[in-house]
C-alpha cells in the first residue's frame, strides 16, 4: 500500500504515472494522509490543491486512467504555475476584479470554444503549463479580430514586427496574426524561447511576452546591481506588466473553481473542433462554405486571417470543422483550380507597373505574378491581368472596361506651399486615387511647383459611377470601428447610412455599406 501526502502536485504526478501504465484502464490505489483543503472563497490565496477532494478515511478505490472528457478539466490537470505563488495580494486584487465581473471570463470562454482544444494540444505537446491556454483571455478576450492601440492583432496580440519575426505574413488579403493555428504556434514558440532565456522561469517568460525580453532583462540587471531579488514579484516593471501575470493567475483560479465565482464555462469537449486542411488553389470562403455545406459565418470564425474572404497569400490551409472535413476534401478534389473564386480582369495602362497594380488591389507583387504566371516584372500596355474580386466590394463594371483617360483635360494645376492631395482633390471635386492615377504618382508626396493634370469630374467615369450597396451582417466581436476599417469607410458614414446603428451592435444585425 502506498501512503502519500495529498497535494495537487502529487495528484498530477500520480495521474501521469497511471496514464503510463498499460491500457488496462484501472489500478488499485490506496491513498491516506490527505489533509482537507480550502476553496478560494475561504482562503485569500490558498493553493491549487483546493481543487482536490479530501481523501482521508477513504478506502482503497479504483482510479480511472482515462483522459478528461471536458477541456476545462484537462486544463486544470495541466496547471503548473499555481503551487509556486503562495499568498500574493496582487493576485488577490485581480481575482476580486474578475470575480465581480464573471461574465468577462464567461464571454471569453464562449469565444474560445472552437480554438481552445487546438491550443491545449500544442501546449501539452511541449509540456508547457496549460494556464497559458487562458492567456488569450487577458490578451484579446479570445477575439481574433481584436486590435490594440499599438497595432497588435489576433488572439495572441502580436505587433507587426514580432509577427513578421515569427513568420506571420501580413498583407492586404491575409494577416497571419489572426490565423488561429499559425499564431498559436508562433506564440508557443515565442514563449518557449523566453522560458529558456529566463532560465526556466515561466513568470518571467510571461512578463517578457507582455513587455519584451529587453524590458525584463534590464529590470533584472537593476535588481542585481542593488542586491535585490530578481524574481518576477520583486522587479520594477511597467504597470501593465505588473498586472499581467497576476491577471493570468487570477483567471486560472476562477477557471479552477468556476461555480464558486459565478463563472459560466461553456461545455467544450476534449476533442478537436477543426482539422487543418491543406490545399493548392485559391478559393473564396463563400464558395468553400458551399462546398463544405457549412454556414459561412462559422467558416469565417475559424479562418479570420483571410481579411477579404479569399485565400490569397499566407499558408495554403483552412480550418474546417471536423464533422465535414472529409467531405470537404473529397468535394475539393472535384473543383478545378480558380473555379471557386470570383475574378476580374485588369488591362495594363501607360505608367502601370506590377508594384502599382499590386498596391491598388492590396496584393503582393509575388502573388500578382503567381496568379498571372508571370516570369518577369515586364508588362505591356493593353496586357490583361487576372485580379481577385474583393467580395466586400461590388464592381459596377469590369475594371478594364473603364476608360484609360477621360476625354478632356480640365486644366493643369501647379502645387503650392501647404498643398496635399486631399486638399487638391477637395478643391477640384476629384478623388486622391484619380489624381494619383492621372499623374502616375506612387506616393502622396508632392513638391512645390509640381505640375498635375486634373480632369473634369464629368469625364471621370470612376467618380461618376453610382455607388454599389453591400449588405453586411454583424458578427460576434464586431464594432462600428472594425467594420468601417474593413470596408475603408469611416464610422460617421456608417451611422449616416444606417440611422438605427449604435455603438452596441447586435449579432445578425444588417448594415448597408456604400462603395464606389
Amino acid at each position: 500500500m502506498l501512503f502519500l501526502p495529498c497535494t495537487h502536485a502529487h495528484l498530477k504526478a500520480l495521474t501521469r504515472l497511471l496514464r503510463g501504465f498499460t491500457a488496462g484502464g484501472f489500478l488499485l490505489l490506496a491513498m491516506a494522509g490527505c489533509q482537507s483543503v480550502h476553496s478560494p472563497e475561504n482562503d485569500q490565496e490558498g493553493s491549487v490543491s483546493e481543487r482536490a477532494i479530501g481523501l482521508e478515511n477513504e478506502p482503497a478505490q479504483l482510479v480511472s486512467v482515462t483522459e478528461p472528457v471536458d477541456i476545462w478539466e484537462r486544463i486544470r490537470e495541466g496547471y503548473k504555475l499555481q503551487d509556486q505563488i503562495g499568498t500574493n495580494p496582487r493576485i488577490a486584487q485581480q481575482r476580486l476584479w474578475f470575480a465581480s465581473r464573471p461574465q468577462t471570463i464567461s464571454i471569453s470562454a464562449q469565444r474560445s470554444s472552437p480554438y481552445i482544444h487546438y491550443i491545449v494540444e500544442q501546449l501539452d505537446e511541449k509540456n508547457m503549463p496549460l494556464e497559458i491556454a487562458l492567456l488569450p483571455v487577458i490578451e484579446s478576450s479570445y477575439n481574433p479580430m481584436a486590435m490594440s492601440r499599438s497595432s497588435a492583432a489576433g488572439i495572441w496580440q502580436f505587433i507587426p514586427s514580432t509577427g513578421r519575426h515569427f513568420n506571420l505574413q501580413q498583407t492586404g488579403w491575409y494577416d497571419g496574426r489572426r490565423d488561429i493555428a499559425a499564431s498559436t504556434n508562433a506564440a508557443i514558440a515565442y514563449l518557449d524561447r523566453l522560458h529558456s532565456m529566463f532560465n526556466g522561469d515561466w513568470l518571467l517568460a510571461l512578463a517578457a511576452y507582455n513587455a519584451g525580453e529587453g524590458t525584463v532583462s534590464r529590470a533584472i540587471e537593476r535588481n542585481q546591481k542593488l542586491g535585490l531579488p530578481t524574481d518576477y514579484w520583486n522587479l520594477q516593471l511597467p504597470k501593465e506588466t505588473t498586472e499581467y501575470v497576476p491577471k493570468l493567475l487570477a483567471v486560472s483560479q476562477l477557471v479552477l473553481s468556476p461555480q464558486a465565482y459565478g463563472v459560466d464555462l461553456p461545455d467544450v469537449a476534449n476533442q478537436p473542433y477543426f482539422e487543418i486542411v491543406e490545399f493548392s488553389q485559391r478559393m473564396q470562403l463563400s464558395s468553400v462554405a458551399k462546398i463544405a455545406e457549412i454556414d459561412e459565418d462559422e467558416l469565417l470564425v475559424l479562418n479570420p486571417a483571410y481579411k477579404r474572404g479569399v485565400t490569397l497569400d499566407g499558408p495554403k490551409h483552412l480550418l474546417i470543422p471536423v464533422a465535414v472535413a472529409d467531405q470537404f476534401e473529397a468535394s475539393l478534389a472535384l473543383y478545378k483550380p480558380q473555379a471557386s473564386i470570383a475574378w476580374q480582369e485588369y488591362r495594363v495602362r501607360p505608367g502601370d507597373s506590377l508594384h502599382s497594380i499590386a498596391n491598388r488591389y492590396y496584393l503582393t507583387v509575388n502573388t500578382l505574378k503567381d496568379i498571372n504566371q508571370l516570369s518577369s516584372n515586364y508588362l505591356r500596355v493593353g496586357q490583361l491581368l487576372s485580379i481577385p474580386a474583393d467580395p466586400g466590394q461590388k464592381y459596377a463594371a469590369p475594371v478594364y472596361a473603364q476608360p484609360v483617360k477621360p476625354a478632356k483635360i480640365s486644366r493643369q494645376y501647379t502645387v503650392k506651399a501647404g498643398d496635399n492631395l486631399g486638399l487638391i482633390g477637395k478643391r477640384n471635386a476629384v478623388s486622391v486615387a484619380d489624381i494619383k492615377r492621372w499623374n502616375s504618382l506612387r506616393s502622396n508626396n508632392l513638391k512645390v511647383g509640381q505640375k498635375l493634370q486634373l480632369y473634369s469630374a464629368a469625364d471621370n467615369s470612376a467618380s461618376s459611377k453610382k455607388p454599389a450597396v453591400t449588405t453586411y451582417k454583424v458578427r460576434q466581436g464586431d464594432s462600428l470601428y472594425k467594420i468601417a476599417q474593413r470596408y475603408k469607410v469611416n464610422v460617421k458614414q456608417l451611422q449616416k447610412w444606417n440611422p438605427g446603428a449604435s455603438k452596441n451592435l447586435k449579432v445578425g444585425q444588417k448594415l448597408a455599406i456604400y462603395q464606389r
